[in-house]
């Protein structure tokens, strides 16, 4: 679930950068007592995110305007398929227009993509999950739209879970190093995960008993081999050229879950149209 708190700061500073000191074209057009009536529709098929910040940027524009959803998140939609009906002040419904549209348009692209990708590791257990790969200053939305399309999150933030990368294992000297100084400073309460490249660095990270290892851009046979070598003692996670063609052979060589970018980096926008 997004923070309600969180999301009403994050939609007044997005609609104070797009009006700025005023709609100078609305304003200058609209009498206060015009009134219209719309649909939020949609011209593609995809997975519906982002309907409660859509009403939350006209509820934060006036208390006037009323939207009836006929679609949650989480819904397929299809094209031609209308979304909600809304009406009220026309200067509020104009001046709100793009900044609402931008966020419902963003999250059900990227919960799109998300259903995709996990569609199509098909009946094995690996889940795809985010990066922290975002938009800054987005990434509650990013990840709520993974989730909403079927998904599985990786950490929120850098103080979420211990990751050692290549660069923190040339600081440290070693995998062992690093595992052993950080079991020495961390809260029970968070995991380890080490980044492989090789088979050599998995038999280190089992060896200083982490609890996630990532297989870094290792081939399907080189996978298959890890996945066997580590035999549940840890969760496995793929990265590294993971797209539609590849995440169903990564999923058949056994590992736990598949990271990517592209989920949301690489998610086009849904094509949604706020017909007045």
């Amino acid at each position: 679930m997004l923070n309600n708190l969180y999301v009403k700061d994050h939609v007044k500073e997005a609609l104070k950068e797009d009006i700025g000191f005023g709609d100078i074209t609305t304003e200058n057009l609209a009498a206060d007592d015009d009134y219209l009536k719309g649909a939020l529709n949609t011209r593609s098929d995809g997975v519906l995110c982002g309907a409660d910040v859509f009403k939350t940027v006209y509820e934060t524009l006036s208390k006037d305007i009323k939207i009836k959803f006929y679609f949650q998140d989480g819904d397929l939609i299809k094209k031609g398929n209308k979304i909600a009906d809304i009406e009220g002040p026309a200067k509020e419904l104009l001046m709100g227009e793009r900044v609402a549209l931008n966020y419902i348009q963003r999250m059900s692209g990227i919960a799109t993509e998300t259903k995709k990708y996990q569609d199509a590791i098909g009946n094995y257990p690996a889940k795809i999950v985010d990066t922290r790969k975002t938009t800054p200053n987005f990434r509650i939305f990013e990840k709520y739209a993974v989730k909403t399309g079927g998904g599985a999150l990786h950490r929120f933030n850098l103080s979420d879970c211990a990751m050692i990368k290549d660069n923190h294992i040339r600081l440290a000297g070693s995998i062992t190093n690093a595992v052993k100084k950080l079991k020495e400073n961390l809260s029970h309460a968070h995991k380890i995960e080490v980044e492989c490249d090789t088979i050599e660095q998995v038999k280190e990270a089992l060896a200083a008993d982490v609890d996630i290892i990532m297989l870094d851009n290792m081939d399907i046979e080189t996978m298959k081999t890890a996945c066997c070598l580590i035999n549940h003692k840890a969760i496995v996670e793929a990265s590294g050229n993971v797209n539609l063609s590849t995440v169903g052979a990564i999923a058949s060589t056994g590992v736990d879950i598949i990271s990517s970018s592209a989920i949301v980096a690489k998610a086009p926008t849904l094509d949604l149209a706020l017909d007045m």
